[in-house]
């Protein structure tokens, strides 16, 4: 492949060789036709970038993509904003499916999301099913924070988060997850 590019930039039909024109001051059409390349060379050049762009991508392509990082989802919207809701649930998913390492922390009105009743009825626009998005987070071992303060004022209950991949957490916690993540998304 090496000898076939280099007999391919030094032949004489390579545009990579040097062309001088002839020493007179006034160039005729016919000069001119002379020094520039002969149309196979364009030819020999585009299919050669093309194979050197097909070989590239599928490089790039072969490639993981890229290193696997820790993300935590804060959110704190709940059922009244369901969009913005099921939207931090659905991000969340996208990153574990990727391979990345994730962390919920539910505070504010988002405490009582992991009620089983608010899991089945909320349901974003364009951001799907809150409950579909919990299973599949549930399944890939995505462990849940939630807000303890947030919960007690709402009335979520150890009833409520029993026999989910959740607890409930204080502040500090949610500032050691913080400083624990490389990214840290808000909803």
């Amino acid at each position: 492949m090496k000898s076939l590019l280099l007999r391919f930039l030094l032949s004489p039909a390579s545009p990579f060789t040097t062309l001088k024109p002839p020493n007179r001051t006034r160039l005729t059409i016919k000069d001119i036709s002379a020094i520039l390349p002969r149309p196979q060379v364009y030819l020999k050049f585009s299919f050669l970038l093309a194979f050197l762009l097909f070989v590239s991508t599928a490089i790039a392509q072969s490639k993981p993509n890229g290193p696997k990082m820790k993300f935590l989802v804060h959110i704190t919207c709940g059922p009244e904003n369901p969009t913005k809701a099921a939207l931090g649930f659905l991000v969340a998913k996208t990153a574990l499916s990727e391979g990345h390492t994730v962390t919920l922390f539910l505070a504010g009105d988002a405490a009582v999301l992991l009620r089983d009743a608010e899991l089945d009825k909320v349901e974003g626009l364009g951001t799907g099913k809150l409950r579909d998005h919990y299973e599949a987070l549930a399944k890939g071992g995505v462990r849940f924070y939630v807000s303890g303060m947030s919960a007690k004022a709402r009335g979520v209950t150890d009833a409520d988060i029993s026999g989910k991949p959740a607890e409930f957490a204080m502040p500090a916690k949610l500032v050691q997850l913080a400083a624990d993540s490389d990214r840290v998304f808000t909803y």
